[in-house]
């Protein structure tokens, strides 16, 4: 397991230089500690990727935690989740946007259809079947619906802000509006 504090220096460097400019040199020059020493734990670059984005999807499952068990409508805890997974893309744009070539073991299942991954999907996937039964939104394929929120969303906010340089907010409000629309009840 790779230290915090090295993860969190990884994290600063690809944040205000790049996936390119992570380095270990540059790494561990933000962590304050020598090159030499991630080499003798067995750390390199591809071992610090891989575990940025285990600590951002754990971060994210917890995240979407206080949507699934709060109070009030679906439809309501919904809005929740999707600011939530807006905020959890916005800290992890570097890592994300670094890693755009590279992201279909982070967020597909293996097979012959590539599904985003369950650990992305569930939450909203619960929330509609939610809101399904509670009557606030469309009788609509929770499991499908779910993976187009989490990628509509997600990928459409990323886009909003590196892209066309929005606002956080600005982005967040757009995306989740539009999207939104597409499961309530009228």
């Amino acid at each position: 397991m790779i230290d915090n504090k090295i993860l969190d220096a990884a994290q600063r460097v690809i944040a205000s230089a790049g996936l390119e400019s992570a380095t270990l040199e540059n790494i561990a020059q933000a962590a304050g500690i020598s090159r030499s020493t991630l080499h003798r734990h067995k750390i390199n670059k591809e071992s610090i990727i891989i575990a940025l984005t285990n600590r951002a999807t754990e971060n994210y499952r917890a995240a979407m935690w206080p949507a699934l068990t709060a109070a009030g409508s679906a439809r309501d805890r919904l809005l929740t989740a999707l600011d939530i997974l807006c905020e959890q893309a916005e800290v992890n744009m570097a890592l994300l946007l670094g890693l755009e070539q590279n992201l279909a073991p982070i967020f597909h299942e293996e097979g012959e259809e590539a599904t985003t991954r369950t650990v992305f999907t569930e939450p909203l996937e619960r929330l509609l079947r939610d809101g399904i039964a509670d009557g606030s939104l469309r009788p609509l394929d929770p499991t499908e619906t779910a993976t187009v929120l989490f990628n509509l969303v997600g990928w459409t906010f990323i886009h909003l802000r590196s892209g066309h340089s929005w606002s956080k907010e600005r982005a967040k409000k757009a995306v989740i509006d539009i999207a939104v629309q597409g499961v309530v009840l009228s």
